[in-house]
């Protein structure tokens, strides 16, 4: 485990103050005309934290056992931030509102209601273990109306609750949401925020993941904050029936396309999921093997236009070897097929993060909550009730 350093000027103890005088703000300095020490103001501190190894995760309290009132309080890190905090109203106190960072070295500044003022330091345990993480969608892009926001961990989170306490979502129109909390088809633990309904085209969002200092339980401590912004592009949905072999593309509730297609053949594991799904991502040319989806042998094709729906390997593509059934029969493996030119067209005018509503008869069962973003399946009141603050 490495060592933090802390200048040895700062490894005073909780009791010891530096003083300085009212007037010339030196140390030890008089406090009148005549040079008289013992009328200089004297501030002393006591800190919660103290040492080179100070356990990590709680907030930092400066307390003045000797001076007036605090006036002001300052605690920087080693790395140039500042821990924000407030003072309480006898004026004896002062409380940080995030926790110490573990793997840190902090400085702590005083000034009293008289002008005295003190100083000391301390430094925080390096961490045993890191938690980081991975954010959906990246930052500045432009999203459909129903990409949620989804982080997922690289370690499992166990203090699910003050996890999510620390992760503030903003919006330009004060948009209704709540996290969900599950595990990611990676079998990682995920959490997404999802709007009650879908975003307003035009929307800007944004996330802060304050999480430096927390400690995620089993998986490690958190050692930096995260952040992303994005903004809500066109309301565009794709309605996709099954029974009726028929994918639409509507803008703003107007149909811009109605094409036929063929879709997954019902009756096994070669149906399609039906549901509110999103689209994940548009990955134009790609190489299809039948065995990565569990169907053995039955394909390996360079397939046009790909545009994902799941993780388990539904998507919306160009199949024109399956052009007969275009329109009249659901005959692919599990995938949306459309011919090369209305594949095309469908793929230049969707974003990352459409919704695609999939209905009809010829389906396996309902795409499953983490199977890329299924969320949108459950109701609102389910929705809710997987946050941990509720």
């Amino acid at each position: 485990m490495s060592r933090i350093s802390v200048p040895a000027a700062l490894l005073v103890t909780t009791a010891l103050a530096v003083t300085l005088g009212a007037c010339d703000g030196g140390a030890g300095g008089a406090g009148d005309s005549k040079g008289s020490a013992k009328d200089a103001p004297r501030t002393r501190i006591a800190v919660n934290l103290t040492g080179e190894r100070a356990t990590a995760g709680a907030p930092v309290v400066v307390t003045l056992t000797e001076g007036p009132r605090l006036r002001q309080v300052t605690v920087t890190d080693d790395k140039g931030g500042t821990l924000a905090g407030k003072v309480a109203a006898d004026g004896k106190s002062w409380t940080s509102a995030r926790p110490a960072a573990p793997g840190t070295a902090y400085t702590v500044d005083v000034m009293d209601s008289d002008g005295g003022a003190a100083r000391t330091g301390f430094a925080t345990a390096a961490p045993d273990k890191v938690n980081k993480l991975t954010l959906a969608p990246g930052k500045n892009t432009t999203v459909g109306v129903a990409q949620p926001l989804s982080i997922v961990f690289d370690h499992p989170v166990r203090n699910r609750a003050e996890v999510e306490r620390r992760l503030k979502v903003s919006t330009s129109d004060r948009t209704e949401g709540s996290w969900g909390w599950m595990q990611d088809w990676s079998g990682r633990d995920r959490v997404d925020w999802r709007p009650k309904e879908y975003w307003k085209s035009g929307t800007k969002v944004r996330l802060d993941a304050e999480l430096n200092g927390v400690d995620s339980g089993a998986g490690g401590w958190f050692v930096r904050d995260y952040s992303t912004t994005f903004t809500v592009g066109r309301n565009q949905v794709v309605k996709v029936d099954l029974d009726a072999h028929r994918l639409r593309l509507l803008r703003d509730g107007a149909v811009v396309r109605d094409l036929p297609m063929s879709a997954g053949t019902p009756g096994g594991e070669k149906a399609s999921w039906r549901g509110r799904t999103v689209l994940m991502s548009k990955e134009g040319t790609i190489n299809m093997r039948s065995e990565t989806v569990g169907l053995g042998d039955a394909y390996d094709k360079m397939v046009d236009y790909s545009m994902r729906l799941t993780w388990s390997g539904m998507y919306a593509h160009a199949a024109p070897w399956n052009a007969a059934y275009f329109g009249n029969a659901n005959r692919s493996s599990g995938c949306i097929g459309m011919s090369d030119a209305n594949a095309r067209s469908v793929y230049d005018q969707v974003q990352v993060g459409d919704p695609f509503e999939i209905t009809g008869s010829d389906a396996k069962g309902t795409q499953a909550l983490n199977n890329g973003y299924g969320e949108w399946n459950l109701s609102w009141a389910d929705w809710r009730a997987k946050s941990a603050l509720r």
